[in-house]
């Protein structure tokens, strides 16, 4: 356990719980997890050691997100899992190029792709309302597999900010789900990113476990009740919650690339 008050571990879950819950809804959790991890630890604390926690404490909550979803509404788990392995090879050579790449560069045009996401949800209300229309075909499932799960997944090991909230986005244009039915994909998708970028801050040491385990259960919780809020008050409900993300992750970027 990092030397921090028991005032700031407070926060932290708070923080975990809020954030399970965002996470559950449409995506776009680490938005307000991943900045509390870096205020809250010390000041000496590298910040691997914040990314590191941060993906231990969310694979839980969204472990318990796409379990909910599952037990409650029709998800093609098959293709879920095809996708989320295809966003593991994916996000392992983001994090592979970012090494040598600046990040900085990039940031710029994902606030434009995200300001662009926002106004085509804000002109488009029908966008994620209607429901599945049977089967989906082999075509669209390949080009989910390609864009939702390598391509989002190179930016997810790239920068991150945001991953879930564009799979949500992505997963209802290219499967035509709505957006409950995307954001339960969204959750397995997910899983099987983070089980792979936790196995690699755990190989390297850079995870806090203790502190991790605490938060953990506020953010299941979060999690659990996020999903059941979405699929009680349906797309038109998701759609706010997504089009207020949105907006939050272009501040948080320019913040980061102008201010910070």
């Amino acid at each position: 356990m990092p030397d921090i008050s028991l005032t700031m571990v407070v926060v932290l879950c708070l923080a975990a719980l809020g954030a399970g819950w965002i996470d559950a809804v449409v995506g776009g959790g680490g938005l307000l997890l991943l900045p509390a991890l870096l205020l809250g630890l010390p000041g000496n604390t590298p910040g691997a050691y914040a990314l590191g926690t941060n993906k231990a404490v969310a694979i839980v909550g969204t472990t318990g997100a796409a379990v909910t979803y599952v037990r409650s509404t029709p998800v093609d788990v098959r293709t879920a899992v095809r996708i989320g392995l295809a966003a593991l090879v994916g996000s392992m050579a983001g994090a592979f190029v970012a090494v040598g790449l600046s990040t900085d560069v990039l940031k710029p045009v994902v606030m434009v792709v995200l300001l662009g996401v926002g106004a085509f949800v804000l002109l488009r209300p029908a966008f994620g309302t209607a429901a599945p229309s049977g089967p989906v075909s082999a075509r669209r499932v390949l080009a989910a597999i390609g864009l939702a799960g390598l391509g989002i997944g190179f930016y997810d090991g790239l920068i991150g900010p945001g991953t879930g909230t564009f799979l949500v986005l992505a997963l209802t244009a290219i499967l035509h789900l709505d957006l409950v039915s995307a954001s339960a994909t969204a959750k397995i998708v997910n899983c099987c990113t983070n089980v792979g970028a936790l196995a690699t801050f755990a190989w390297q040491g850079t995870v806090f476990w203790q502190l991790a385990a605490l938060m953990a259960v506020f953010n299941l919780a979060g999690g659990m009740v996020g999903a059941r809020t979405a699929l009680k008050k349906g797309s038109g409900f998701v759609r706010i919650v997504l089009l207020t993300v949105v907006f939050a992750l272009v501040v948080n970027l320019a913040y980061q690339q102008w201010v910070a």
